[in-house]
Parts: C-alpha cells; sequence; structure tokens
C-alpha cells in the first residue's frame, strides 16, 4: 500500500525536460499540492550534501530529469535507483577551431592540441566525459582514435556542487549568479592558440562560437546515427529511487502522469514552451532555437523506445571503457517499465 509522502525532492538539469517544464509552470507543485507534500528543490538547499544529491542520487524519495552521466555513474556504483523513461531532444555538439589553426576538418586534428575539462574535488568528472565522448564520436567518422589527437587537460578547482544556492524569483527557482557565465579555460586555451581544438554544446556552446567567430569542424548532435548524438544530453534520463518506488507508488506515477502533461501542453504552447526553457538554460529564446531546433517544444517527450535504450548502452560502454564509471551494467536492469506502462494503460494515452 502507497504511504504518504511527505516530501518529495526534485532536480533537473537545466536543459529541456519535461520535469524542468512541469517544475516552471507550477505543474509538479500543483499536482501534489492535494497530497500536502512538500516540493523542495535538492540545489536549492543550504545543505551542501543535499545539493550533493543532484549528481549522486543518494537522497531519498528523490527525482531527477536531465543529464545521463551523473545517473548512469549513480547506479554503477549501486546507488539504488531506476529509470523511469528517458527523453530525447537533439542539441548542437561542436568541435569548434579558430580560423587562425588551419584545422578545417576532423581528418585535420591528427596530432594537434584537443583542450578537455579536468574537474578537481567531483564525484564524476561528466563535463571531462562529454567533451571526450563528443571527440571521439568526431574521431569514429574517419577512422581515427581518440589516441591520434593530444589531449591538454584544463584544470577546474572547485566542485560541480560548490556553486552558488539557487534562490526563487516569482516561484521560479534561479541559480544565484548564473548572469555571470563561468570561466571556459579551454575556450581562453584556444583564442590564446594553444590548442587547436574544443567541445562545446547547447545554447551557450551556440552562443560562444557565434561570439568568438569559432569554426565548427563538426557537430555530432546533427549526425543520423544516434549513437554519434548520445552524449550527455541524449537520452535524457528520469530517475527515482528505489524507496520511493517501493513504498510511495502512487507519487511516482504523479510524477511521470505531471512530467508526460506537462510534455504534452508544451506541443501546443511553443512559445511558452521556448521561453520556459530560455528561463531553465539561462539564455535567450533565439540561443535555445537555434541550439534545439525551432520544434524543440515538439520533442519534449518521455518514453522507453528502443533508440533511446540502445544509444544509452553505448554511452554506458562507452563511460566504462574511460574509467569513469566503476562497474559496467546492462541498462535493462536499471529501467523499470512498469510504472511507465501501467500509467499508459491506465490513461489510454500513447506516448
Amino acid at each position: 500500500m502507497s504511504k504518504p509522502l511527505d516530501t518529495l525532492w526534485y532536480t533537473h538539469s537545466p536543459e529541456p525536460t519535461g520535469l524542468g517544464v512541469a517544475v516552471e509552470s507550477g505543474r509538479l507543485a500543483e499536482a501534489f499540492r492535494p497530497f500536502g507534500t512538500n516540493i523542495q528543490a535538492l540545489r536549492e538547499s543550504s545543505d551542501r550534501e543535499v545539493r550533493e544529491a543532484h549528481f549522486d542520487h543518494h537522497l531519498p524519495n528523490s527525482v531527477r530529469h536531465g543529464g545521463n552521466i551523473p545517473a548512469i555513474w549513480a547506479y554503477s556504483t549501486r546507488e539504488s535507483t531506476r529509470v523511469l523513461g528517458l527523453s530525447w531532444i537533439d542539441e548542437v555538439q561542436l568541435l569548434v577551431t579558430t580560423t587562425e589553426s588551419g584545422v578545417k576538418t576532423i581528418r585535420d586534428l591528427r596530432n594537434r592540441r584537443f583542450g578537455v575539462p579536468k574537474w578537481a574535488n567531483v564525484q564524476i568528472d561528466f563535463g571531462r566525459a562529454q567533451a571526450l565522448r563528443g571527440l571521439e564520436n568526431a574521431l569514429s567518422l574517419e577512422g581515427l582514435r581518440v589516441s591520434d589527437v593530444e589531449l591538454v587537460d584544463y584544470p577546474y578547482g572547485s566542485a560541480h556542487v560548490d556553486e552558488p544556492l539557487h534562490q526563487t524569483y516569482g516561484g521560479h527557482v534561479r541559480l544565484r549568479g548564473t548572469r555571470v557565465r563561468r570561466r571556459n579555460n579551454e575556450l581562453i586555451g584556444l583564442l590564446r592558440g594553444d590548442i587547436d581544438a574544443i567541445f562545446i554544446k547547447g545554447a551557450h556552446g551556440v552562443q560562444l562560437a557565434e561570439e568568438f567567430g569559432l569554426q565548427v569542424i563538426v557537430d555530432t548532435g546533427s549526425h543520423p546515427d544516434p549513437r554519434i548524438r548520445s552524449n550527455l544530453g541524449a537520452p535524457r534520463t528520469l530517475t527515482v529511487d528505489q524507496h520511493m518506488l517501493d513504498h510511495h507508488p502512487i507519487a511516482v506515477e504523479r510524477i511521470l502522469q505531471t512530467v508526460l502533461r506537462a510534455e504534452q501542453w508544451a506541443w501546443a504552447h511553443p512559445d511558452e514552451t521556448r521561453q520556459f526553457l530560455a528561463r531553465t538554460l539561462n539564455t535567450s529564446e533565439y540561443w535555445v532555437a537555434a541550439a534545439y531546433g525551432e520544434d524543440a517544444h515538439r520533442r519534449l517527450q518521455t518514453n522507453l523506445d528502443e533508440r533511446s535504450i540502445s544509444a544509452l548502452q553505448d554511452l554506458t560502454d562507452f563511460l566504462h571503457r574511460w574509467e569513469f564509471i566503476p562497474r559496467h551494467f546492462n541498462v535493462l536492469d536499471w529501467i523499470d517499465p512498469k510504472p511507465l506502462e501501467n500509467l499508459l494503460q491506465k490513461t489510454g494515452v500513447e506516448i
């Protein structure tokens, strides 16, 4: 029997997700109001350990929708979580250079210097992982390997969890200080001519490329093969902890229902959705469209299709091969399809 849920902890990455739309629009709070459940944002907490749960998912009665690499890492360390759904919105994933470098094609990267971030004091360095994933996928298109390129590390001293705390403005959670863009050490190295190429992605990546006149070598985010496009943001994972799944199944069902309804609302409201996404990404609607397409609202869709599952497995294999995660696993063992299947059967809706 499902027990009342006192507090629901939620977190979503600053990326397009159904949970993000549900939070921004107030739908998540509205869905749990009749139950008297307290809705809390993990990253709004003043407790560092609670904020850390955004990355390691250790907090009971929590839901997370966003970048998959921290979620994969958490499960690999035997954190008891389950995937309820996967969402896929393609975004630009760029390998960029400068006009002075002489690099014009992927093959020109052979024996060149490629800058990658290296974070200290983090449990999972997802920034480094996504850069290497983008590089490896791009090089594979021309039969090259990462060993054909010289990697140059650019260190970052603070942990992700030490980012400024969130504050709430008009009901919307905001990261204090995010109006100031974080220093990008690899970009500085590229502009100085110390390295020949870097990886950037998403709305801020497109903006950086235009602002600094960077030359795009390849956009792996637009490649027809889903495995080449799969990275931190593709597919994004919707996960809950096993405790909530076992003891609060009604709450889990309500979370899923709220996410799916928020996505359906987004399909019919493109302008408002772009506004939500711009706020979530802390950028303008122009850059949202440039990074995710004019039809991004139509691609907000959480399901468990075979393409997403296969791509998630391919990414998991990559993370283990590069020793970003301690344990290899079959993602089918991580996924619990029953909550989504039961919800769709109950509502008679096909998502």
